[in-house]
């Protein structure tokens, strides 16, 4: 099969198209013929060298995947060869074939094509865990959400608007604060031009946001406090201007604050399987009725990854990038 290899840790020139013989599922696991996959932030950071791959998983990049299963681990039930899913790999997802465990599998979504459904596992499996489980957003309650027009932002928008949250974003130009308008967010902050602090307390009369979820870090860990409501939670989930600095710790204590980071790769197959197990119950139904679906930006055939890479890391795109292994693209 073909596959995109790293011989190296750099820039996305460092990747190639070679071929390899195609993985053999374990016995929690199936075999999925690619249709398309995911690009994400982890991929561009792995290549760089800075997140290797849990024990275990496949060194190939890619997290996500749409596709049709030809092959099924001894153990899985679920799953027959012929069936239409999209997943959440440990790695892989950058070939023709990948495999993944039979947990982090899910059904395509009757009105998603592969394209659109390889954009769902690693962004609706992450805002899911951190936006409702971890941070256990409720309706009516204020979420601001950073990096708005990303992957992770457009997911989260929809996700908090359809289940009756105030939602309000950054972004970094007039389009992306429109797009993230359209998705439904109430107020979209450009954040080069507005202090999202002021905009956010003066909109909820003080009282500030609820839930924020933070993937830039840097100078914003402390206005995240500044603008956490009492009792706010904060999740990060990544730090794009850096993960060190200082803190003042009073206004957390007296303001009742939960401060909280995760990871989605390195946790378990359950866990995994649970989030999926949630979004089957709560979000597919929201997907097969038009409510929320993956914002595409751009696809690539997989031999343009370098192209695909250069893109994402550009930032100049709202919603997400896939490589397609389709011929007709669908």
């Amino acid at each position: 099969m073909r596959f995109i290899d790293l011989p190296a840790f750099g820039g996305p020139e460092v990747m190639q198209l070679q071929e390899m013989e195609r993985p053999t599922p374990g016995p929690d696991e199936v075999l999925i013929r690619v249709a398309a996959a995911g690009v994400n932030r982890p991929d561009i950071v792995q290549r760089q060298g800075h997140y290797p791959p849990p024990a275990g998983a496949s060194a190939v990049l890619g997290l996500e995947v749409a596709g049709e299963v030809v092959a099924i681990g001894g153990k899985v039930a679920r799953w027959q060869v012929g069936d239409k899913v999209c997943a959440l790999t440990n790695g892989g997802g950058y070939a023709e074939y990948a495999v993944a465990p039979e947990g982090q599998c899910l059904p395509i979504p009757a009105n998603l094509t592969p394209v659109e459904a390889a954009a769902l596992p690693e962004t609706f499996f992450t805002v899911w865990s951190n936006v409702f489980d971890r941070a256990a957003l409720k309706a009516g309650e204020v979420i601001l959400i950073h990096g708005g027009a990303s992957g992770i932002g457009t997911t989260a928008i929809q996700l908090a608007h359809s289940l009756a949250a105030r939602v309000f974003v950054t972004a970094g130009s007039a389009e992306k604060c429109a797009a993230c308008v359209a998705l439904g967010a109430e107020r979209a902050i450009n954040y080069r031009e507005e202090d999202f602090v002021s905009v956010v307390r003066e909109a909820t009369a003080e009282r500030g946001a609820d839930v924020v979820l933070d993937m830039v870090g840097g100078s914003y860990i402390n206005n995240n406090i500044r603008v956490a409501a009492n009792d706010g939670r904060i999740v990060n989930i990544a730090y794009l201007a850096g993960a060190k600095v200082e803190v003042n710790m009073l206004p957390v204590m007296l303001k009742r604050l939960t401060l909280s980071g995760s990871t989605l790769r390195a946790r378990s197959p359950q866990v995994k399987s649970g989030i999926a197990q949630a979004l089957e119950a709560k979000v597919w139904p929201l997907i097969e009725a038009g409510k929320v679906r993956p914002q595409i930006a751009a696809q690539f055939p997989l031999e343009q990854v370098v192209e695909a890479h250069k893109l994402l890391e550009s930032r100049s795109i709202t919603g997400k990038i896939v490589l397609s292994l389709c011929k007709s693209g669908a």
